[in-house]
């Protein structure tokens, strides 16, 4: 196969454009942030079924003072029910037994008192851990929602950058003769394509060439068409060769 060497330079442009559009491409099915993301989501599951274990002991903890209230609010009416009859009553056995009972209800309420101070102190000590996990959470939601801007914002730029290299690859494509082209995009599927030679190394491979190889390229003509021998991509000669 033939091409001017104009043409054959144009397939640099085709491998530039190429490998800018197999970046963004890259870039846009995974964005630098996802990796990040991905684990700050595993890590608010594993806080928030932490938060929602300290919640439930909480609601735990208040029902509990709840019932304690309720239960000394009982003993206290019952208290105030027996001072009244013990005021009234004239019978020193009824006094009596009254009496036993005010006492009872008094220790009750003491061991009541004692428990709702207890009950108090976790409340307190699962307040303060709620709020803990709370800020966890926040700080882990702050950090994702920023990540995922950014990585949106990643992903539309991606976009633009795979838009202008598909656009600009059509417009050097349009300008490559078709046979040329048809041979480019053949070897693309295997090899780089097409590669610079510069130094005596392709630029497609960059292995340096043996000196038969490069005796060989040498003596062709400069529009005919070769390749590399090491990895099959056509090289394009220009006065940095070498050759």
């Amino acid at each position: 196969m033939n091409a001017t060497p104009a043409d054959q330079l144009l397939l640099l442009d085709l491998v530039r454009l190429d490998a800018q559009a197999r970046g963004a491409e890259a870039a846009k099915r995974n964005p630098a942030q996802a990796a990040r993301v991905k684990e700050l989501l595993a890590q608010r599951q594993a806080l928030s079924v932490e938060l929602t274990r300290l919640l439930g002991l909480r609601d735990d903890v208040q029902a509990e003072l709840g019932r304690i209230v309720s239960d000394i609010a009982v003993v206290d009416a019952r208290a105030a029910r027996d001072e009244q009859r013990l005021s009234a009553t004239s019978s020193a056995k009824d006094a009596q037994g009254l009496e036993h009972e005010i006492a009872s209800l008094a220790r009750r309420k003491s061991e009541l008192e004692d428990g709702q101070l207890a009950a108090m102190e976790r409340l307190e000590d699962l307040e303060t851990q709620v709020r803990a996990q709370e800020a966890l959470v926040a700080e882990v939601n702050a950090e994702g929602g920023r990540l995922s801007a950014e990585g949106k914002a990643a992903v539309a730029d991606a976009d633009a950058k795979l838009d202008a290299a598909t656009r600009d690859r059509a417009a050097v494509a349009a300008r490559v003769p078709g046979d040329l082209l048809a041979r480019y995009e053949t070897l693309a599927q295997r090899t780089p394509g097409a590669g610079l030679l510069q130094r005596r190394t392709c630029g497609g491979c960059h292995m340096e060439l043996a000196g038969s190889d490069l005796k060989a390229i040498a003596q062709a003509a400069a529009d005919e068409v070769v390749t590399c021998p090491e990895c099959g991509c056509i090289l394009v000669r220009t006065d940095e060769s070498g050759l």
